[in-house]
């Protein structure tokens, strides 16, 4: 029977642990899985230098293009922790896709890889903005596109990690960015509105985008509406051919398993001093109305240090935001049936 590292070799072009990597999705480490990634032999094209390629066999022409592997999922389910074992065993380098770790300070309360955990992994597409301006999508795609050729050029395989899954959906060509001009006098209006009447005003005009989108996140709620105003609808991914073979990755847990994943990782954070980072990140100008824009963590923290919750609102409030989170996470993935899901 053949082994779990000649199924590596066989499905990558390289020796891999199928078996470890797979048990690298699990922080603990106890729970071996299977890889199972159904794809065609990665070759290294001729004349190509090292650049990895796979055949693509929905072309009759056999047409190989650059490998590109997505690790994607809910939050706390591990994604960072396997990105960087396939990149160190498949000559990789990792491209962050969140949209809140691109913010230099946003460290803990954003869960973001660390040094050491990155474990001489180049990654690309971290700290490179700054938390007191707003970084688009159309930002991160130049940025991430510009990645991906440096990654490609160094003959390595680019490995997009993330839960941000609009950004991911742009990188890899899937969707178009809508290029949609900011309407000042749409803005103008809107901002007077609440976020809860901005939210019922696009689960009205667009419910579909209502579903994925932070209802509390006035900065998000107005940009869906002007694009809304403009085109009819938040463009949504579509299937459509890539410049890039790829290969998505998802990891997630049962509702129970993700909910404890969620709780232990919060009570790490902030042991290791979570609302110490958001009482810096005020003492050096980041506003408490940026910190409730920027959301989830920065949201329930900036009200915590107002004094507006208590430490035991605070807990319970932030928990129940980032499982729902989890699960606006969790709809936007489950629409693209090419992922091929690792149920822990």
């Amino acid at each position: 029977m053949e082994d779990s590292e000649s199924q590596g070799k066989r499905r990558f072009g390289c020796r891999v642990d199928l078996h470890s990597v797979g048990r690298a999705a699990s922080r603990g480490g106890s729970k071996v899985l299977p890889f199972p990634v159904p794809l065609d032999v990665p070759s290294r094209s001729p004349g190509r230098d090292k650049t990895f390629y796979m055949k693509r066999s929905d072309t009759e022409n056999k047409e190989t293009l650059p490998l590109i592997i997505v690790v994607l999922g809910p939050t706390a389910t591990g994604k960072s922790n396997l990105a960087v074992t396939l990149a160190k065993r498949l000559n990789g380098e990792v491209i962050s896709a969140d949209s809140r770790q691109v913010y230099r300070g946003l460290n803990l309360g954003t869960g973001k890889i660390t040094k050491k955990e990155m474990q001489g992994v180049p990654h690309h597409l971290l700290d490179v903005a700054n938390p007191k301006t707003q970084f688009s999508a159309s930002d991160f795609l130049k940025r991430g596109e510009k990645a991906l050729n440096t990654i490609i050029k160094k003959g390595k395989i680019p490995i997009v990690c993330g839960g941000t899954g609009f950004y991911i959906s742009a990188l890899l060509g899937e969707i178009s960015m809508p290029e949609v001009p900011p309407n000042k006098k749409l803005r103008e209006k809107l901002s007077k509105l609440s976020a809860k009447e901005l939210f019922a005003t696009l689960k009205k005009k667009d419910p579909k985008r209502a579903l994925t989108i932070d209802k509390d996140n006035p900065v998000r709620l107005i940009r869906a509406l002007e694009i809304v105003e403009a085109l009819g609808a938040v463009p949504m991914p579509q299937q459509q051919p890539s410049s890039y073979s790829v290969i998505k990755i998802g990891i997630d847990f049962p509702d129970a398993v993700l909910k404890e994943r969620i709780l232990k990782r919060l009570e790490l954070r902030l042991k290791k001093g979570m609302l110490k980072e958001a009482e810096t990140l005020h003492a050096h100008g980041l506003s408490y109305k940026r910190m409730e824009e920027l959301g989830l963590e920065y949201r329930f923290m900036a009200r915590l240090l107002q004094k507006k919750i208590s430490k035991e609102v605070f807990k319970e409030q932030l928990l129940n935001e980032i499982w729902h989170y989890a699960k606006r996470q969790r709809t936007w993935f489950k629409k693209d049936k090419t992922i091929h899901w690792i149920k822990l």
